[in-house]
């Protein structure tokens, strides 16, 4: 931490205190009087070295030194060189630190980077780096964001605002910046509104028909559609993860680019244990393989089972059966509107989907509940009813008995 000690504070330059042999002091003119500028802030930072800034005025420096002062009294000093460095090398620095992420995560970080963000502020120093012109950039994204001059849609350009405020925030921990001009960026004002996609809920009818329609990967439909499991999480299952009707999800495979499919945790990096339904469970135990590492759901070349592959097959299932505007993840949705329907609470369903919270379930579910609430009430009615019947008959027994 700085302090203003004997070693802070201003300095005429111009002139400078002799001593008389006799003993008094006297002021004459240095030897760069008119050369350079007269008045010289010192102080000490925080390293315990001595750091300089001159300026042509008194008030001005006198200024600057009272800015210090109350930087320093707020901790909110940062010294002049370090925030002098380039967005962009202080964002590659943050970029080391993010190795341990799942492979998907740091490519994705990786491609926000030098498609969005680096292009824009790579060579910027960070005390450039303020509010006004860091709203203006995030405003023009949706007209001329990309590479290619298109506009980046809302959730990319959330994405690209989320990762600069990641990058803030290590420069402001490392004391590169005294905030974070990110945070000063309002949801409601300063980024897109994303349009929420409409979800689609099959029936049961509908998704038996999909299944049979998906052919070769009519198992793997039911389990995705009736067990609730991420394509990723899916296609790594291998035949050890399989139990008497339960499922283990362990791990998840995903492509990642320019490394191909790759092997990593579940989102919640726990491993959780998700029940078949019996008719499902039927298909799936037939066709499960007998060497326990084999995968369960393999691509027809052998190794995991990429998406395109299976999607090939999945888009014309949909089309045959005349199903609209549904992609393989959203058969989780089906998974947890077919659940609330069999009685199944927010509990099980987080549990069942594998989300971090329940919260988050009853945030992206929560509406298929009040499907239910009519039948509460009418639960809850009957239970007053009945109640209220019990009392009355209770009360004629005690007066029958006192009579």
């Amino acid at each position: 931490m700085i302090t203003r000690n004997e070693r802070a504070g201003i300095d005429d330059r111009w002139h400078k205190r002799v001593k008389d042999p006799d003993g008094t002091m006297r002021t004459e003119r240095s030897a760069v009087y008119g050369k350079v500028s007269r008045w010289r802030v010192r102080w000490v930072d925080a390293t315990g070295a001595e750091r300089t800034k001159s300026f042509q005025r008194k008030p001005d420096a006198q200024a600057y030194l009272n800015g210090l002062t109350a930087d320093v009294q707020r901790g909110e000093y940062v010294d002049p060189r370090k925030s002098a460095e380039t967005f962009g090398t202080v964002a590659e620095q943050w970029f080391t630190t993010k190795q341990h992420r799942k492979p998907k995560t740091v490519a994705g970080y990786r491609s926000l980077l030098d498609t969005v963000v680096l292009p824009k502020w790579e060579d910027v120093p960070l005390k450039r780096l303020d509010y006004e012109s860091y709203s203006t950039w995030l405003g023009a994204l949706s007209v001329d964001g990309g590479q290619r001059g298109a506009g980046l849609s809302a959730s990319r350009i959330t994405q690209a605002h989320q990762l600069v405020g990641a990058v803030l925030k290590y420069a402001q921990r490392t004391g590169k910046v005294a905030k974070n001009v990110a945070l000063e960026i309002k949801r409601d004002e300063d980024l897109p509104e994303q349009a929420e996609r409409e979800r689609r809920y099959l029936s049961h009818a509908e998704l038996l028909m999909l299944a049979k329609a998906a052919d070769r990967f009519e198992t793997l439909t039911l389990v995705l559609g009736y067990c609730g499991l991420r394509f990723g999480e899916a296609v790594a299952l291998r035949r050890r993860h399989v139990g008497d009707r339960v499922l283990t999800v362990r791990s998840s495979a995903t492509a990642v680019t320019g490394k191909g499919i790759v092997e990593s945790t579940t989102k919640t990096k726990r491993d959780r244990h998700v029940p078949v339904p019996e008719p499902v469970w039927k298909r799936l135990h037939a066709e499960l393989p007998t060497d326990p590492n084999a995968l369960v759901f393999p691509s027809r070349k052998g190794g995991f089972l990429p998406l395109g592959e299976y999607r090939w097959a999945f888009d014309n299932a949909c089309a045959e059966v005349g199903i609209e505007g549904l992609v393989p993840h959203g058969l989780r949705h089906t998974t947890a509107s077919l659940a609330i329907s069999a009685g199944a609470n927010v509990k099980v369903v987080q549990r069942l989907l594998g989300h971090a919270t329940a919260a988050m379930t009853l945030d992206r579910y929560g509406h298929l509940l009040n499907d239910d609430l009519s039948g509460v009430a009418d639960a809850l009615g009957k239970a007053i009813d009945s109640t209220a019947v019990s009392l009355r008959y209770s009360g004629r027994q005690k007066k029958a008995e006192t009579a």
